[in-house]
């Protein structure tokens, strides 16, 4: 069974595929680990020790978490350099000396610029302009630390930056998923997102200010003209005979959302809902997927419907409407007992444009089940009183998590989410580019190097891994598949065009 058109089902558009199979109080827990990790750089890797703060409402057992002689496993083959900024030409440098810039900040400005016109963002402006100044000046600009010791991450973000705050890196010289993640904290700061501690009028408002929330609500507002046909088949799927097949094809809607990246593709708030733009992504599906390990994914799931279900992690990556393919996914799982539960792994504060918290996976649901129209948009209707359903039921669960808004490898996972993915998760799907770069620590690895021994052979629980490429970095491709992707598309690594499937066997104990 494949990810591309679904060729079984015969799947020429979304709406064939509806045709041919057509049938008729929130309670969430969290996990707030903060991981302290020290890191240094030999011949450009990351090497590291950390120990752990956790704050858990999951089990009385954590209290030894953190121990000094924890060591997740590493990768089986050996670890290449890090990806940096330095080369014209490459996506990483046109992201850190353009794009952060002169698209995403500007971009940001403009989408609050009432905000920042307003004499409560006086200083936040003046910080904003600052942090932007230092970007358009980034080959020259050395790496700095926080302002903010009282922040809850200052520790952390302080030891992941000393190494190449020490070196005077700048923002070109040192690795790229370092600054990257670094841009959107400083902007954070900027803000003033985390001060609360005066009576100041500037503080009250600019306290947990998302300056990304209107294009995330933009990407929800414009998302049910592509759900809708998702939705209808999405109900229709665990009444299938194949659950093989209708596992795949929940796996593919969630693949082919992440090719609807706000921080690529702006979300137009002026642009008709009604619109569907995701058929035309899923007609092109087959033709765009490099690497297709759907049969061993749904080989997995099926294994877990026969035991009477399991946990589910999902690791979220965009709001909008890729966030809406996922609570399908997600949906789908609970719906043919593949699942008893979905716990959704969400950042802790904004990130990347579009990353999603648990306050836009909530309002995704809100919106889908009281705001939408049940004339024109039934079945998206129906999915948000059932995501309502899960939400109340403890079927979904939501946990925000520092380690997903900071630059580590995966491999360097804190102990107590590592611990809870290894002795409580059957599966756990990684979403998006951003996720999938930190699965490969952000390194120059061989296209061609098996994903099972740089990512299976560490991760604490069976993973798969959907991601459409927008940065130039991968593993496990066949060669072939490579080069017919460079004869297509020059841009192939980072316009979102391809899409792959790796599923990983994991550490699970």
């Amino acid at each position: 069974m494949h990810l591309g058109v679904v060729r079984v089902l015969g799947l020429v558009s979304i709406v064939d595929l509806c045709r041919l199979n057509s049938l008729s109080p929130l309670s969430s827990s969290s996990i707030a680990a903060s991981a302290f990790m020290s890191v240094s750089r030999q011949k450009g890797k990351f090497v590291g020790s950390l120990k752990t703060e956790i704050s858990m409402s999951v089990s009385s057992d954590d209290n030894d978490n953190g121990k000094a002689d924890f060591k997740p496993p590493s990768p089986k083959l050996e670890i290449p350099d890090p990806l940096l900024s330095l080369t014209p030409g490459t996506w990483a440098f046109d992201t850190m000396s353009r794009r952060v810039h002169e698209d995403i900040l500007t971009r940001t400005y403009e989408e609050n610029k009432e905000e920042f016109e307003s004499p409560a963002f006086a200083t936040a402006k003046a910080n904003f302009f600052a942090l932007k100044s230092e970007l358009e000046n980034a080959a020259d600009t050395p790496l700095t630390h926080l302002d903010e010791t009282e922040a809850e991450d200052y520790q952390d973000w302080f030891k992941i930056l000393e190494p190449y705050v020490q070196n005077k890196d700048t923002w070109l010289s040192a690795p790229w998923m370092v600054t990257e993640f670094y841009v959107y904290r400083r902007l954070l700061q900027a803000l003033g997102y985390f001060s609360k501690g005066s009576n100041d009028k500037q503080d009250q408002i600019t306290f947990q200010y998302d300056p990304f929330v209107k294009q995330k609500r933009a990407g929800l507002y414009t998302s049910p003209g592509s759900a809708e046909a998702v939705m209808s088949k999405v109900e229709s799927l665990p009444e299938l005979k194949d659950q093989e097949e209708a596992c795949a094809l929940a796996a593919a809607f969630a693949l082919w959302g992440n090719k609807m990246d706000l921080s690529i593709w702006p979300a137009d708030v002026s642009s008709a809902s009604s619109v569907d733009v995701f058929t035309d992504i899923l007609d092109n599906a087959n033709d765009n997927l490099l690497h297709d390990d759907t049969d061993k994914l749904t080989q997995h799931c099926l294994s877990l419907l026969n035991k009477g279900g399991g946990r589910i992690d999902i690791i979220i990556d965009n709001a909008g409407f890729e966030l809406v393919t996922d609570l399908a996914l997600a949906d789908y799982l609970i719906a043919s007992g593949i699942a008893k539960v979905v716990n959704f792994q969400l950042k802790k504060h904004p990130t990347f444009v579009s990353d999603a918290m648990e306050t836009d996976l909530l309002e995704t649901v809100e919106f889908y089940a009281n705001e939408l129209s049940e004339q024109e948009y039934p079945a998206s209707k129906r999915a948000g009183q059932r995501w309502q359903q899960y939400l109340a039921q403890n079927k979904w669960t939501c946990h925000e998590n520092s380690f997903w808004v900071q630059p580590p490898p995966m491999w360097e996972m804190p102990q107590p989410l590592y611990q809870d993915l290894q002795q409580n998760c059957d599966l756990a799907f990684v979403k998006g580019d951003a996720n999938y770069r930190r699965l490969l620590g952000d390194c120059d690895w061989d296209y061609s190097a098996p994903f099972e021994d740089i990512v299976g052979t560490y991760f604490p629980c069976p993973v798969c891994a959907l991601r459409t490429l927008k940065a130039e970095i991968g593993c496990g491709m066949e060669i072939e598949q490579v080069q017919r992707a460079k004869s297509l598309d020059e841009n192939w690594m980072v316009n979102g065009r391809f899409g792959v499937v790796h599923f990983g066997t994991g550490n699970k104990k």
